[in-house]
């Protein structure tokens, strides 16, 4: 009998992927990628439903936290990680918990994920509560480990939900607030998650915490406003921002970012309405950092 999960079956695009030249394995796993994009497409409501229940924990105060094994949980490390250099965000905002811990980043710890007892370990650990988000990413959708993290993060109080590339059963559909399951379909090499379902899970992440994080006012039109200037190059991307918007040589959008303390948003008010960095701060303050509520659309 085949294995109900989509990760774990057969292709049999890919049967004989191994009488196949190179360019040929090229093509055909190109071909199987193209169709990742319109299976997360499909999943939109349930994406645009984690978006909004992100927001809600960052209003809160709460977190947004993934919790995975294996490539699910350094894909959810990996996305938790970009966030503060891009949106200017304290990292405990988002969270990556990983099944064997870091240490599983750099070297597969494959026993971990069926260690349940130390997913809920692990939400303790972090004292999940009320305020906070958790979701579970296991592509197969069997992992122990996350299942029971998702329990314990639940018996605390917090919103909880599942990404996975199977089809969902009712009992996981009626546990979590929200179920993602983009159906990208078997892997070019049976049951290799790291492909496909890899792929997919870095699209629905990177959806998921970008939209949050526009709706939370860090950005401006689709510049990354909030982002923290800790290297040349976004030192160089700052700069860029603020002379592009307001119309200033370079030169002086140096002098004015170094006035705002490296904080872009900052800078952008205190430019446009000729204001100090304190009154900048109070006004985005004023305007739960929604830059277009200071400063409207500047001609956009």
């Amino acid at each position: 009998m085949p294995d109900p999960r989509l990760t774990e079956q057969r292709n049999p695009r890919s049967s004989r992927i191994d009488e196949l030249d190179a360019l040929g394995i090229v093509d055909l796993i190109n071909s199987e990628d193209c169709r990742v994009a319109a299976a997360v497409g499909e999943q939109r409501e349930a994406i645009a439903r984690a978006i909004e229940l992100a927001e809600a924990a960052f209003r809160a105060g709460g977190r947004l936290i993934y919790v995975g094994a294996g490539t699910s949980g350094r894909l959810g490390v990996l996305d938790a990680a970009e966030i503060p250099p891009t949106f200017g965000t304290d990292p405990e905002m988002v969270r990556g918990i990983i099944a064997g811990g870091y240490e599983a980043l750099v070297r597969a710890h494959e026993g971990a994920e069926d260690v349940s007892e130390d997913g809920g370990a692990a939400i303790d650990e972090i004292e999940v509560g009320a305020h906070d988000f958790v979701l579970g990413i296991a592509t197969s959708g069997t992992t122990p480990y996350v299942h029971a993290a998702l329990a314990r993060a639940q018996e605390r109080g917090a919103k909880t939900g599942f990404l996975l590339c199977t089809n969902p059963s009712q009992e996981l559909l009626d546990r979590h607030d929200v179920v993602i399951a983009p159906l990208v379909g078997p892997e070019v090499i049976t049951g290799s998650t790291r492909m496909k379902a890899g792929t997919a899970t870095k699209l629905v992440l990177n959806t998921i915490t970008t939209g949050a994080m526009v709706r939370l006012g860090k950005v401006y039109g689709n510049l990354m406003v909030d982002l923290q200037v800790t290297c040349e190059k976004l030192q160089d991307r700052g700069e860029r921002i603020i002379s592009e918007t307001l119309g200033l040589e370079r030169a002086a959008a140096a002098v004015l970012l170094d006035r705002a303390h490296g904080r872009v948003k900052v800078a952008l008010v205190m430019g446009c309405l000729d204001v100090d960095r304190d009154n900048a701060e109070r006004r985005l303050e004023d305007a739960s950092g929604a830059l277009v509520t200071v400063l409207g659309d500047l001609g956009r």
